[in-house]
């Protein structure tokens, strides 16, 4: 047994080799395992299957990791990659901001519905029945309505329209006999007998035209069509409505308050999450409505997104009747905070909202803030951070993913 050990077992194995010790193969089994883990070659396995070679703990080969304290290590050449950049977090003075909901209506100047105003079956136009989503312009006929009497009334109709007839050809076989007596006959009865003949001709041929009338649909102004649910041969009710159009460049949202102080008070508005259009006062109503007072916007598009849309939208806006949005409103009170774009405040597991501070050159900590949204962009932190904190300000969402 000696002369098969290795120098480096030489301490056990003197314990292990003295003769007759009651505890020999013991001794010798309990050197070997913990010896073992040290002289495992390459794919070892230990007892319970696991890799005697394999490093204690967790390695990343990037650098990327979420340290203990929670903090994240970020190497400078990932930090290059994830475009991450840092400002110092000066306090200034912003205007104080409320959030209001709010939906998106249709201007009442720049849209319209299409109703009938008797009921009927639904005829093609001249170009078929529009889509939503078609442009038509003011005027243009988009369906016709065919009405249909009842068959007691159409009857009575018919038959009126046959006695007319009949009264008609006998005024104007009167017309002819009193022409040819013209010198004997007064010139007076001529002319009254020709103007029965013409009121009798016009009679049969409006109560002809109604047998057979149809309503014309047109569009009340140039726009696109929001709403269309029609099909050929469909029978519509009086005042139905058929269709609507809507200008997509000229749009209202409505948003509600409880508070009547608020319209007073609005300094700036815009859309939570929608940096393409700003907002603009019109007014607040002088009533409760439900419970709460409405406010009007004037939508319209801002100059950076006028010049990136594509040519023969320009002035569209990513939005839709009856959408639900978020309005910021800015006050003309001043809060004091640390502004922000809005990406650098991000959600940590626990659902909190977090910015990451820089300390030192490729350790980024999460710092627990409360803030509130300036605009569709920008935010203000009231609570959570100081004058000297480096505060990341882009690749924000990036860093919250590492684990």
């Amino acid at each position: 047994m000696k002369r098969r050990l290795s120098a480096p077992f030489c301490q056990h194995t003197r314990l292990c080799t003295r003769p007759r010790h009651g505890l020999r193969q013991a001794l010798l089994v309990t050197c070997l395992l913990a010896c073992s883990a040290a002289w495992a070659g390459p794919g070892a396995h230990g007892p319970n299957g696991e890799h005697l070679d394999a490093p204690s703990g967790p390695v990343n080969a990037s650098g990327l990791a979420r340290l203990a304290d929670g903090s994240v290590n970020v190497p400078k050449a990932a930090q290059r990659r994830m475009a991450i950049r840092t400002v110092l977090a000066p306090a200034s003075e912003a205007a104080a901001t409320l959030q209001l909901p709010g939906r998106v209506a249709m201007d009442p100047n720049a849209s319209g519905r299409v109703q009938a105003v008797y009921g009927g079956r639904i005829e093609p136009g001249p170009q078929g029945l529009p889509v939503p989503g078609q442009a038509v312009q003011r005027g243009q006929v988009l369906a016709y309505v065919r009405h249909h009497a009842e068959p007691y009334a159409q009857g009575a109709q018919e038959a009126q329209r046959a006695e007319l007839r009949a009264q008609r050809e006998l005024a104007e076989q009167r017309v002819q006999r009193l022409q040819g007596l013209e010198g004997t006959v007064p010139l007076k009865d001529i002319e009254a007998a020709r103007n029965e003949a013409a009121s009798l001709a016009e009679r049969e041929r409006r109560i002809a035209a109604s047998l057979a009338v149809r309503e014309a649909l047109v569009a009340p102004v140039s726009g696109v069509i929001s709403r269309a649910e029609l099909l050929v041969g469909q029978v519509v009710e009086p005042r139905d409505v058929l269709f609507e159009v809507v200008n997509p460049a000229r749009l209202l949202v409505e948003a509600s308050t409880a508070d009547a102080r608020v319209a007073t008070q609005v300094a700036g508005a815009s859309l939570l999450g929608v940096p393409e259009v700003r907002l603009r006062l019109l007014g607040a109503a002088a009533a409760l409505r439900d419970g709460v007072l409405p406010l009007t916007f004037a939508v319209s598009a801002t100059s950076a997104a006028a010049q990136s849309s594509a040519p023969g939208r320009s002035g569209v806006l990513p939005l839709a009747i009856g959408q639900p949005v978020t309005v910021v409103l800015q006050s003309s009170q001043r809060i004091r905070g640390v502004v922000l774009p809005a990406q650098a405040v991000v959600r940590n597991p626990s659902n909190e909202f977090i910015v990451y501070i820089k300390d030192g050159a490729e350790r980024f900590i999460p710092q627990p803030v409360q803030f509130q949204p300036l605009d569709a962009t920008t935010v203000v932190v009231t609570q959570g951070l100081s004058a000297d904190n480096r505060v990341v300000v882009q690749g924000a969402p990036l860093i919250a993913q590492i684990r």
